[in-house]
């Protein structure tokens, strides 16, 4: 199903309120500015700051 168009469009990082990238393969948001991601679980973003994992770990 994936995430709505709607809620891209809206949703910010939670660290610096910048602009979230969806990479479908991978069910991740990223935040290039501070090089990280959030995980997306059964379709709902876990935007807390404490839960972003570093982007280097993922690629």
């Amino acid at each position: 199903m994936g995430i709505s168009r709607e809620l891209l469009e809206v949703i910010a990082c939670p660290k610096c309120k910048g602009v979230l990238v969806y990479n479908e393969s991978e069910n991740i948001l990223i935040c290039e500015v501070c090089k990280v991601y959030y995980e997306v679980k059964e379709d709902i973003p876990i935007l807390l700051a404490e839960e972003a994992k570093p982007l280097e770990l993922n690629a």
